[in-house]
This record gives structure tokens, C-alpha cells and sequence, in this order.
């Protein structure tokens, strides 16, 4: 009996030892915040996002994670800057400081981490706790990242380790007066030479999980689309994103380099509903602006993954209902998330710096000065004439013939009623200046025919102009005209634009062929003054500056 009892004690010890060799890690992902670190309301959609409500999930999961002996990370897949007034005028330290106190794990570096000077970026290194990832963006004539190219996590049963990698399109859609001083790498090549590098470093029992900033493309994505792994999304993926491509998003990754457990993204804003798998690389993404958090739960066995489980976890967002009363009631999207109160303090005390200026009423419009759906990326728009309209008006004494505004500048809509300073640099929060450009014509009409016709995945390349107008045909664009005549190739005009497409970003690089003066006023306030001087706006007529002809 004795002997029978050893036996059975041996057996279960040794299954015990079996199952120990499994390990549970918990991903946590978030991305693309861009300053929405506090709550929030959309139309129809009050009080979501926000790092507080998203630190009670993080809080959540790791006493679950303790309490089940599993192993939890938390990650940033890039674009922390640029989108809300209260972290833009402190260059983004409220968001890493409440970061900071979440204990964020590792961010990704992404393309709007660029929207500022170096020194500014380094001050935000410096500030956080974490590490800010990317393999592949070195200083000029140097091998030297600018941020980390790895690190790896040691837990008591895995080794785990995370390359950063950034997008290389940074390189003509960053300001360019800020990455000039880099080179943008291959994704794909530098996932090549360290994949491979950081196996052998761990081990059999290691796993290589990127953390990457380089999107999701595919034919009818747009920034926000849900995807998911069927067979018609996934096809149609695989055909925009070619192996090799040093420009490719994270399909392009996984399809061209072996040994990439996940890739944990951002940069195209999407909402992935179930991961995509890609060669055995699953991918995930979890949209934008705080409002989810994506949840990957991994079995790992002897370095490859048995079996996986997915959630993307909604940060408070709701169904709007309106019964035949008027009433008005709201229901959510999962569960009700309570914030964290240590973050939610943290942040308050950073909101209230400077909210007295942003909060001033500058104007008040009966109308709605619209971007939904991006308008401005796509089509002629309404907000697109006011930006343009202020600076035609702003420099109508220098004789400005034209202004060109690229419409990924143009970030939000004017709502009507009370507007206030925070809301102008909210449509317009890169900080630019305007610069006035002498263009020859040749050089002009490149300008126009380059801005004109759509742009793959929307980039914000499409041009938004004043004192022009032309039709888009799916050959080309036709009777282009500035101030109702025909450009002449050999003359000169002079023309306003922001300083980042005067340096060539968006791949205007035709415009650094001008005599060029920057002005050193700031856009969004040339449009402030604007909105003041016209208030109140009773109206605001559309006329078409340009057509589309399919």
C-alpha cells in the first residue's frame, strides 16, 4: 500500500514538474494615445479613455496574474505626443509621469514622438521609468540607437525579449527639421539581424515579442477599422503588405522574418478584434486615444506557444439611446471601469496648469466645422477652407496667391457654439509655423498634382488649399487654375504653407525648391486670430475648391 501511494505521490510530482514548464504570460497593450491621458467625451460617448480607468485594468490583472503564479508586462506601442492641449504645452510629462505610475514596462518609439526637437525628446527619456524602444532609428553617420534597441524580461519560469522597432516612413512624415538627424533603418532588416541574436542570448525555453510602431494596412482599412482574422481580411492584408518591404507595416514584418512570437502595435490606429496570425506571428493592436486596452494571454512551452486567448477590453465607451421622449440614457460597451484614484489625482493636478488661457473663449460659431471620418485626409472639407482662409487672410497684404495645408495637419472639428483656444490647438496641435514660399510654377504644379490625388492608408499627404482649383481624375489632375487662371510653368508665385511641409514632409519635397521665409507665426494661432476677427459666425457657405471624378 505503501509503495502504491509512492508511486501515485511520484506521478503527480512529475506531472506537476510538466505543467511547471508551461508559462502563462499576460500582455497588456496600449497605443497611440496621443495626450488623451485624461477621460474624455465624444459625440455620444461621454467620459472613456483615460490612463486612470486604464490603470484599474493593469491593477486587475496583475493581482489576477499573482494570484495565478503568471507573468504580466505592460506596453506602449508608440505615439504618446501630440493630440490634447493639456499635455501638448508640457511636452507630454503628464502622460509619462502617470505612465510612470502604472509601471509601464516599455514603450515603442513612434513617428509623433519626432513633432519636437531633440532636446525635447531626451527630456522625456529622462523623465521616464521605462525604456523607449527602437532598434532600427540610429544617429546619422553612427550605429548608435537613439533609443534602445532591446531589453529582455527575466521571469522566474520565461525569458522575454521585446525589440523596438519604428516605422520608416518617420522619415518623410516626421517634421523634418526634427529627424534630420537620424537614419530610419529597415524594420525588416534590423528584425533580421536581432531576432535571431536575442534567441540565442535566451535559450530554447526565451521568446522575441516586437513592439512596434509600423501599422496595419490593408485594402479598406482606415485609421480606427476593426480586423480580425478571417479569410477576406486577411487576404486582402497580405496583398498590400509585401514581404521585404522596408516601408511595410506589421504584416510586411511577419511575413518576411521568422522567430516573432507577437508584435504588439500601433501607428494605424486599428482596433484589432481577434489577432491576426501571420506565419505563426500573431498581431494585435488596440486602436487609439485610450479608448481600449488590448489583452494577449499566452501559453508558452518550451518556447513556442501552445495555446493563446484574446481581449480587447473597451475603456468605458458607450451606447448611446434615445427613447421617443427625448430621454436620453447610455449603456456600456463591456463593463463600467472605475478610475484609479492615485492617477486620477496626478493627472488633475497637471490639467489644471495652464487650463485658465486654453479655456478662454476666442469666438462662437452656429456652425459645425467638421473632420469626422477624416475629411480632411479624403476630400474638399469646410474646417480645410477655414484654416486656409485664415492664412489667405492673415497674408493677404504680403500677396499670397495660394496656400496649400496638408490635411493629416488638421486633427479634430470645430463643434458649433463657444470656441476656445484649446480647441483650435486641438484641430491644429503640431505647433507649426506658416512659411511663405516663392514657387516657380513647374515646381507648384507638382506640389498640386503630388497633393491632389488620394493617398494609400490616408496618410494626410491630400492637399487642403486656398486660391486654387483643379479636378482629380483617376489618370490625373486636370484644369488646374490659381486665382481662376491656367500656372504658368516659368513664373513665379508666391504661396503659404506650414513649416512642415516647406521642409518636405509628406514628400512635398518640391517646395524646398522656393525661396522660403518662415514667419514664425504659429498656425493655429493665425487661425485664432482668425475666429476672432469673424465672430460670431452666422455662416460659413461651401463653395468646392476642387472635384473628384471616379
Amino acid at each position: 500500500m505503501l509503495k502504491k501511494s509512492l508511486l501515485i505521490l511520484a506521478i503527480l510530482m512529475i506531472s506537476l514538474s510538466l505543467v511547471a514548464l508551461a508559462a502563462h504570460l499576460v500582455i497588456l497593450e496600449i497605443n497611440d494615445t496621443h495626450g488623451h491621458a485624461w477621460a474624455y467625451n465624444e459625440w455620444h460617448n461621454p467620459d472613456i479613455g483615460g490612463f486612470a480607468a486604464i490603470a484599474s485594468v493593469v491593477n486587475q490583472v496583475r493581482a489576477e496574474a499573482k494570484a495565478n503564479g503568471w507573468d504580466v508586462l505592460f506596453l506602449h506601442a508608440g505615439d504618446v505626443n501630440t493630440g490634447v492641449p493639456e499635455s501638448d504645452l508640457l511636452n507630454a510629462k503628464p502622460d509619462i509621469e502617470a505612465l510612470n505610475a502604472m509601471g509601464l514596462d516599455a514603450m515603442a518609439i513612434g513617428n509623433h514622438e519626432f513633432d519636437h526637437p531633440w532636446s525635447v525628446l531626451m527630456r522625456q527619456m529622462t523623465w521616464a521609468n521605462f525604456p523607449f524602444l527602437s532598434a532600427n532609428v540610429v544617429y546619422k553617420g553612427t550605429d548608435e540607437t537613439l533609443g534602445k534597441p532591446y531589453i529582455i524580461k527575466t521571469f522566474p519560469d520565461l525569458k522575454v525579449a521585446i525589440l523596438g522597432l519604428t516605422t520608416k516612413t518617420t522619415e518623410y512624415i516626421g517634421n523634418p527639421s526634427y529627424v534630420k538627424m537620424y537614419n530610419f533603418l529597415s524594420p525588416i532588416d534590423t528584425a533580421k539581424k536581432y531576432v535571431p541574436l536575442l534567441h540565442t542570448m535566451m535559450g530554447k525555453d526565451g521568446v522575441v515579442l516586437a513592439l512596434t510602431h509600423l501599422g496595419i494596412f490593408g485594402k479598406g482599412l482606415v485609421a480606427g477599422s476593426r480586423v480580425s482574422d478571417d479569410p477576406l481580411t486577411m487576404r486582402n492584408l497580405l496583398t498590400t503588405n509585401k514581404p521585404n518591404d522596408p516601408y511595410g507595416g506589421s504584416v510586411s514584418l511577419a511575413e518576411s522574418v521568422k522567430g516573432i512570437t507577437a508584435i504588439l502595435d500601433g501607428h494605424s490606429h486599428t482596433v484589432v478584434t481577434e489577432p491576426l496570425n501571420v506565419k505563426g506571428t500573431l498581431i494585435i493592436q488596440a486602436g487609439s486615444f485610450s479608448k481600449y486596452v488590448a489583452r494577449l494571454d499566452l501559453i508558452i512551452k518550451d518556447g513556442k506557444v501552445t495555446d493563446y486567448t484574446y481581449k480587447l477590453i473597451p475603456i468605458n465607451l458607450k451606447v448611446y439611446h434615445k427613447d421617443k421622449d427625448g430621454k436620453v440614457t447610455y449603456t456600456y460597451v463591456g463593463k463600467e471601469i472605475k478610475p484609479d484614484k492615485n492617477i486620477q489625482d496626478l493627472l488633475a493636478a497637471y490639467k489644471q496648469l495652464g487650463a485658465k488661457k486654453l479655456n478662454e473663449p476666442i469666438g462662437f460659431s452656429k456652425v459645425n466645422f467638421s473632420n469626422a471620418g477624416e475629411i480632411t485626409r479624403k476630400g474638399d472639407s469646410l474646417i480645410g477652407h477655414l484654416i486656409t482662409d485664415a492664412v489667405a487672410w492673415k497674408f493677404k497684404d504680403q500677396g499670397v496667391q495660394a496656400v496649400l495645408q496638408n490635411g493629416g495637419g488638421i486633427r479634430a472639428s470645430i463643434a458649433p457654439g463657444t470656441i476656445t483656444y484649446r480647441d483650435v490647438l486641438t484641430v491644429l496641435p503640431f505647433g507649426n509655423t506658416v512659411v511663405l514660399v516663392k514657387l516657380k510654377g513647374s515646381d507648384l504644379l507638382k506640389a498640386i498634382e503630388w497633393g491632389a490625388m488620394p493617398h494609400a492608408n490616408d496618410t494626410g499627404a491630400r492637399l487642403n488649399p486656398w486660391g486654387l482649383t483643379y479636378v482629380v481624375t483617376p489618370k490625373g489632375v486636370k484644369d488646374i487654375k490659381i486665382q481662376g487662371k491656367p500656372i504658368d510653368p516659368n513664373k513665379v508665385y508666391l504661396i503659404a504653407t506650414n513649416d512642415y511641409m516647406a521642409s518636405g514632409g509628406d514628400n512635398y519635397t518640391m517646395l524646398k525648391n522656393g525661396e522660403q521665409y518662415n514667419t514664425n507665426y504659429v498656425l493655429a494661432d493665425v487661425v485664432k486670430e482668425y475666429i476672432q476677427h469673424i465672430s460670431p459666425i452666422e455662416s460659413y457657405p461651401f463653395k468646392p475648391r476642387w472635384k473628384e471624378e471616379k
